[in-house]
């Protein structure tokens, strides 16, 4: 029912306002049509017609979507509606029509049980330009809509001005012969404005509810589970992002972390907690989507994890890549497999680089705030990438059992045999070099750089990872950047070095970058692959000009590690395309601007190194 009402009242909103703005569109035979729909035929009524069907098309998403509110607003509509449509068109058939609906949605109310989004005052700056340019370019077709009508013939500027004045209610330059077209002009474009002014006005006055972030009491009972329980996930302190969520099981000992994008809930990774407590955090989750018709999913988590949120939730599951993992005691540099490693490594060792490997919690905030600046410096990008993979921040007093490891070298790219962009992680989110991971080991030394002298916004820094705890003998990659000017293979060391520095640091297992559809690509490259998986594979390639997805496979592919499957839980087909754009946004890889005049603007920024 929520679905047919929400078309049915974008249909009528539309008939309304094309009725309203177009005569020719009133003679035709869909105008007919139209005429036993909600609108009038007067020249106030006709504009108070385009009113409606403006504020209709705005609800129709609501309704749609099962919104209390917009349930509420229709119910208000709908009936004026049908006093207009008695008292100016005397169409009883009209108004009955509408009031059929109001009593279908009454008998329906029940379904319209969706509580409204989380806000801030800023929707009342998007309201106020998003309306503002729908109000100027239907007062230009309205302007137009009647030449026969116009006096002279007044020129593009004047009839702009009309348009603008006429939203204030002030009589512009433009004279039509009818007096009756005057009228409508004049009453559609007070309409308009005094329809943008009075919702901008709301929504700026109406009580503030800011989005929901990790409060500090929330972050403790947190920690305190993955202090329990954080073995099970190498993506559980993720959690621990302060722009997420979270929804606890009835009994606490189970938690889960969301961000709202688009009406999509976004959770990442599995629960955190006691397994047994997995299905009720599980209910409640599903329980806080329902009520606010958001359509729930999950990125990134694991077998276990998919299992039961397919069976708690009645959900579905599809494989989308997998993590890599390595067993530190089993990592080598010897034999042929780690051959282009190990070379590799030599010759950045030989150019001059040197590595420390340190817990964030040694540093002293100097240091903290070089790392910083350097790696910020590298991003390539305004927006901080990651959100299911990528903790978003570095050097917090809280994330002191965090691992750092710093790559020092010659300063302006001494020693540098070539300026190659190499292929290493994404965020454990999507496409940029950042990873994730963490030992804290060999360093010696008092944090400065082993080579000093150099100059730039980390001195002789010219790579850094950061890893953060997994369990309590783990660690996974969150961060992973270098300087482009630095010697191709610099993140290769990084990654060596932290691992032989792990037994030092008690860490026996190291998550690393994250390989979007890693079967298909393994298994697309293979002598005897059939022409379907052949096709995915080159489309994957093709994406990768965009997107880290083969060059970052290759990357993890270099250290043999084990691979862990992760999954997308989702609630049907067709919702996939919704929640990839969502998933997409909260990784911050396609990013919704706003521009100075009007709509959206999607933003693909260029690939950095991130680990997602």
């Amino acid at each position: 029912m929520s679905t047919a009402a929400g078309y049915a009242a974008m249909a009528i909103g539309v008939l309304d306002i094309v009725r309203a703005v177009l005569p020719a569109f009133r003679r035709s035979r869909a105008g007919e049509i139209a005429g036993f729909l909600p609108g009038t035929f007067t020249s106030f009524a006709q504009a108070v017609s385009l009113v409606l069907g403006v504020l209709i098309v705005m609800l129709a998403h609501g309704l749609r979507r099962r919104k209390t509110r917009a349930w509420r607003a229709v119910m208000v509509l709908l009936p004026l509606s049908a006093l207009v449509e008695l008292l100016h068109s005397h169409h009883p058939f009209s108004a009955a029509l509408s009031l059929l609906v109001v009593t279908l949605l009454v008998i329906n109310r029940r379904e319209f049980h969706a509580l409204s989004d989380p806000r801030t005052r800023w929707r009342a700056l998007w309201n106020f330009l998003v309306l503002g340019v729908l109000d100027i370019a239907i007062g230009w077709v309205v302007v137009n809509a009647h030449p026969r009508s116009l006096v002279d013939d007044p020129s593009a500027g004047e009839r702009l001005q009309h348009v603008l004045l006429g939203l204030i209610g002030v009589e512009g330059p433009v004279r039509y012969s009818s007096e009756r077209t005057a009228d409508l002009v004049y009453f559609s474009l007070v309409g308009l404005g005094a329809l943008t002014a009075v919702t901008t006005l709301y929504l700026v006055l109406r009580p503030e509810r800011p989005v929901a972030e990790l409060g500090p009491e929330q972050e403790e009972t947190v920690r305190e589970l993955l202090a329990r329980h954080g073995a099970r996930d190498s993506l559980g302190y993720f959690a621990l992002r302060r722009d997420k969520s979270v929804v606890f099981s009835p009994t606490g000992k189970a938690v889960i972390a969301y961000r709202v994008v688009s009406g999509v809930m976004l959770a990442s990774g599995d629960p955190i907690g006691d397994v047994e407590a997995w299905p009720g955090a599980i209910r409640r989750f599903m329980e806080e989507a329902q009520r606010h018709a958001w359509v729930p999913a999950v990125i990134g988590c694991s077998e276990k994890g998919g299992e039961v949120w397919t069976r708690e939730g009645r959900l579905s599951a599809l494989e989308i890549g997998d993590e890599a993992v390595i067993d530190v005691a089993a990592f080598t540099l010897e034999g042929r497999t780690m051959r282009n490693v190990r070379q590799m490594v030599n010759r950045v060792e030989r150019a001059g680089y040197t590595c420390l490997v340190r817990r964030v919690g040694d540093l002293t905030e100097a240091e903290k705030d070089r790392i910083r600046h350097a790696a910020d410096s590298w991003r390539g990008t305004d927006t901080e990438r990651g959100f299911s993979m990528a903790l978003g921040r570095f050097g917090d007093p809280a994330d002191a059992e965090c691992v750092v490891v710093t790559a020092h070298g010659p300063a302006d790219g001494a020693g540098s045999t070539a300026k190659a962009v190499e292929a290493t992680g994404t965020t454990k989110t999507t496409g940029t070099a950042d990873g994730r991971g963490g030992a804290d080991g060999e360093s010696g030394g008092d944090g400065e750089g082993a080579a000093g002298g150099g100059t730039g916004p980390g001195e002789d820094i010219r790579a850094v990872l950061h890893f953060v705890p997994w369990g309590a003998d783990g660690m996974s990659l969150d961060l992973m950047r270098r300087d482009h000017d630095a010697d191709p293979g610099l993140n290769d060391l990084l990654i060596v070095k932290a691992l032989q520095a792990a037994p030092a640091l008690g860490v026996s297992m190291v998550s690393l970058n994250f390989a979007m559809f890693r079967a298909a690509l393994a298994r697309g490259e293979r002598l005897g692959a059939g022409p379907i998986l052949r096709v995915w594979y080159g489309v994957l390639v093709f994406l990768s000009r965009w997107f880290q997805i083969e060059s970052l496979y290759k990357f993890n592919a270099k250290f043999q590690p084990l691979w862990k499957p992760r999954f997308l839980v989702y609630p049907a087909a067709r919702d996939l395309p919704r929640i990839g754009m969502s998933a997409l946004q909260a990784e911050a890889f396609i990013s919704l601007c706003l521009p100075c005049f009007a709509s959206h603007r999607i933003r693909i920024p260029r690939p950095t190194y991130h680990r997602t």
